[in-house]
């Protein structure tokens, strides 16, 4: 394996899938659409991924073709960049005869905390989009990647990603002030209470401890941006991997109280439960992934709640 074609290369996961590429000392070709890649070691090429040809030019002698692009919560665009996009995709893999096509997937395809979830949800899970496009997009992708692999043989894998951490994320999504009005469906706090409102209102942040409809501390399951490079790595040129889907999360899940708790003692603010009676609690089987590639998360949540509040620090040092 020699070149590597990547679509979503200036994005979230595409800046850090970029030096896993290089320290493999792989060749790397970058379809760039609005934003340029920063990189004097890929090889750009202008081009819309709803533009077929533009698609051919860059998978193009490449023996490895990496989908991470997409949109969220956007009607405009969704359609066109996840479904199309990763049509084009598959369809340049297939004429060009590619070695591996990994698809960067998520478990918003399997419908997480919207659905209850009595065991850990493993690779055999049935796709069970929540509401929004986002999450439909996720079921789309993997679903024609399936039936690329069955029709014509292409060699896929599907890196299933649990949400994704970096920097100072985990803190902004344990904010009360941030997060009562969410702008993606799954990742915010929903409907609140009055007793909640009159504390955004009066801007008195709060760390939430989100519970069920009983009351219980719901559980959930997330992964650190370092866990899925290091899922990455072991994916590509694997042969092991190829015809594979793999979950890819964190160590474990972790209880909402427990970790508000925590954060509460680190950073001196007040804890305040909120209920979500729409939500369910759930844990992502990542057995398939330690056994097949090896994979070994090193950041569980107090790890990665450490790394979040030292990167504020910075950030904050740096405003100074």
């Amino acid at each position: 394996m020699k070149t590597v074609a990547i679509f979503g290369a200036s994005g979230k996961l595409g800046r850090h899938a970029l030096p896993v590429l290089a320290r493999r000392g792989l060749a790397v070709h970058a379809l760039v659409h609005r934003t340029p890649v920063a990189d004097k070691n890929v090889t750009s090429i202008s081009g819309s991924i709803t533009d077929a040809q533009a698609m051919d030019e860059t998978v193009r002698g490449a023996d490895i073709v990496v989908q991470l692009a997409t949109t969220k919560e956007d009607a405009d665009t969704f359609f066109d960049v996840s479904i199309r996009g990763t049509f084009n995709i598959l369809e340049a893999c297939r004429r060009h005869g590619v070695k591996q096509f990994i698809l960067f997937g998520g478990d918003a395809a399997l419908g997480i905390w919207f659905y209850p979830q009595p065991v850990p949800i493993d690779e055999g899970h049935a796709r069970t989009a929540y509401p929004g496009y986002y999450a439909f997009s996720k079921v789309m992708e993997e679903t024609m990647a399936e039936q690329y692999a069955i029709q014509y043989g292409v060699p896929v894998t599907v890196l299933r990603s649990s949400w994704v951490f970096e920097r100072d994320d985990l803190l902004n999504h344990f904010s009360l002030l941030r997060n009562v009005n969410p702008a993606e469906p799954g990742h915010g706090f929903g409907e609140v209470g009055d007793d909640v409102l009159a504390l955004v209102r009066a801007k008195q942040e709060r760390v939430p401890i989100l519970t069920d409809a009983r009351g219980t501390p719901l559980r959930r399951h997330i992964v650190h941006v370092d866990d899925v490079m290091q899922a990455f790595d072991r994916m590509l040129g694997n042969p092991t991997a190829l015809g594979q889907t793999f979950n890819i999360a964190g160590p474990a899940a972790f209880d909402y109280r427990v970790a508000a708790e925590y954060l509460s003692k680190k950073l001196g603010v007040p804890t305040v439960e909120i209920r979500q009676p729409k939500y369910h609690p759930f844990e992502i089987n990542i057995t398939r992934a330690r056994t097949v590639l090896g994979y070994a998360p090193e950041n569980d949540f107090f790890r990665m709640a450490d790394r979040a509040i030292a990167a504020r620090q910075d950030m904050e040092r740096q405003k100074d």
